[in-house]
Formats: C-alpha cells, sequence, structure tokens
C-alpha cells in the first residue's frame, strides 16, 4: 500500500487492485482483532475498519475478519515483519509485511530486490533515515475550509499542516495521531486516509533513468505480493507503479 501522490491516483491504483487490496486488509484487521474484537476500545482495528470501508469491502468480509483475529473462526496465524534495503540509485526502501510463511516472504522480497538491481539489508540499515509519523489526509472540496480545517487540527495536537494539490495532510507525532484522528471525525470530516507511517527525514533520486525504471519494477514488484503491506522509500520522484 504505502503513498502513491495524489488521493485520485492512490483510488485508481486501489480499485484495478481491489481483490488484493481486500486480502491484505483482511489480514490487518483479523491481526488488529488479536488485541480485542470491538473497535471503540481499539484504535488498531478501528482504523483497518474505516480503511476497508473506504474501498468498499463487504461487511461480511470485515465481521469474518474480525471473527479471525478473536478466534471465533478459524484462520491463518499472521507474523509481523519488516524489511530494509537499498533499490537502484540508493533509494531507501522498508517494507513491512504480514505473513503465514516468512521464508516464503523473504525469498519472494530478496528475489525482488536482486531482481531489479537492489539490496536486501538487516533491519536498521535505513530505517534511520526515516522517522514514524501519523499522516492524516482530507480531500479538497467546497465543505472544507482550509483555515477551519487548519485550526481544528492545530488545537487537537497536529504538529504541522500541508496543502497539497486535492487534498489538505496533518502530520501528527505518533502520541497524538489518535487523538487528532478523533477529534476531526468528531468534527465531521471525512479522513480520506490515516495511518501511522515511514516519512523520510533525508530524500535521495537515481540520476540514471534506467534506475528509475529499475526502482518503480521493484517498488511494482513489492506492492504486488499479497503478503506485503506497506512500502515506503524515500525517492523525492514522482514515480508510476
Amino acid at each position: 500500500m504505502g503513498r502513491h501522490g495524489t488521493i485520485a491516483g492512490r483510488k485508481s491504483a486501489q480499485d484495478s487492485k481491489r481483490a488484493q487490496v481486500f486480502t491484505k486488509y483482511s489480514r490487518m484487521i483479523t491481526v488488529a482483532a488479536k488485541a480485542g474484537g470491538d473497535p471503540d476500545y481499539n484504535f488498531a482495528l478501528k482504523n483497518a475498519i474505516e480503511k476497508a470501508k473506504a474501498i468498499n469491502m463487504p461487511n461480511d468480509n470485515i465481521i469474518r475478519s474480525i471473527k479471525k483475529g478473536t478466534g471465533e473462526l478459524a484462520g491463518e496465524t499472521y507474523e509481523e515483519s519488516t524489511f530494509e534495503g537499498y533499490g537502484p540509485g540508493g533509494v531507501a526502501i522498508i517494507v513491512e509485511v504480514l505473513t503465514d510463511n516468512k521464508n516464503r516472504t523473504t525469498s519472494a522480497v530478496r528475489h525482488a530486490f536482486d531482481k531489479c538491481n537492489g539490496n536486501l539489508g538487516t533491519v536498521g540499515c535505513v530505517s534511520y533515515m526515516f522517522g514514524r509519523k501519523g499522516l492524516i489526509d482530507i480531500e479538497k472540496d467546497d465543505s472544507v475550509d482550509e483555515d477551519t480545517l487548519m485550526e481544528a487540527a492545530l488545537e487537537a495536537g497536529a504538529d504541522d499542516f500541508v496543502t497539497e494539490d486535492d487534498y489538505y495532510e496533518i502530520i501528527t507525532s505518533t502520541d497524538a495521531f489518535q487523538e487528532v484522528s478523533d477529534a476531526l471525525r468528531n468534527a465531521g470530516y471525512v479522513l480520506a486516509s490515516a495511518d501511522i507511517e515511514f516519512v523520510p527525514a533525508v530524500e535521495a533520486a537515481p540520476s540514471d533513468e534506467k534506475d528509475v525504471k529499475n526502482l518503480e519494477k521493484l517498488l511494482g514488484m513489492l506492492e504486488e505480493d499479497d503478503d506485503v503491506q506497506n512500502v515506503y522509500h524515500n525517492c523525492s520522484l514522482e514515480l508510476d507503479y
């Protein structure tokens, strides 16, 4: 999943791979539900359900995924893991996975890096170039007043407010993320996306066009893997994958 430019671009990517995205969010819900099946008392589960609903996942799928997590239904046991490495042109990449077979997933991730002239490293080799931040996106439309939204976000504890081409982005600390998200929802705002993500503190850009193409291929291969939940990178270029 990760971040894909504009909201419209991210929605288009989701629409074209809807079944695959359903699989990823089902796993996310199942893992989150292990900490409790009531979203009112489990923010991770609440956030996962809202993401699933945003892509029109059927309620039956959501309920079934929750029951697998709480043990009411039999299901696979998923393990969370993170991979780090360098893509072509020295771009730092972090890959978050949920898998029921770590050996299979490790092999697939390594194959993607090797095939695209990347280098899979050890945990910690690139994560120092990123920070964990809460990112909340709200689409621009006539019903959203920028100044009012900014004031509401900052009063709720947000660190920063950024205006993009088609959306507003609210940036929070990890500790303030839930409080700010809830405050904006309670104020009537519709959150196009809301998650805690790796945000690059240092950016890189391949200088060779071949490296750019291989980087796009690598990121695409990772995104297409059902075990991969999120892919983060520090490339400053607008990429198409």
